[in-house]
């Protein structure tokens, strides 16, 4: 069953953004193919942008019709 982003609480969003942001980490970090100084940035990026979730659950949230 797909779930709406307008649908879901802020704390909702905030959790399921950041488990799946672990879930991005996780699957580069087991692949042989992912080179490891791009894994590092990547993984950089990834973990400073768990902290933009509020904003950008705010932002969808100002899309919605």
């Amino acid at each position: 069953m797909p779930f709406y982003i307008m649908d879901l609480s802020k704390e909702e969003f905030d959790f399921r953004f950041k488990e799946t942001l672990e879930l991005i980490i996780t699957q580069m970090a087991e692949n042989p193919d992912v080179q490891v100084d791009k894994f590092y940035h990547m993984t950089y990026f990834l973990e400073n942008l768990a902290f933009f979730s509020p904003v950008i659950f705010d932002l969808l949230q100002k899309t919605k019709p």
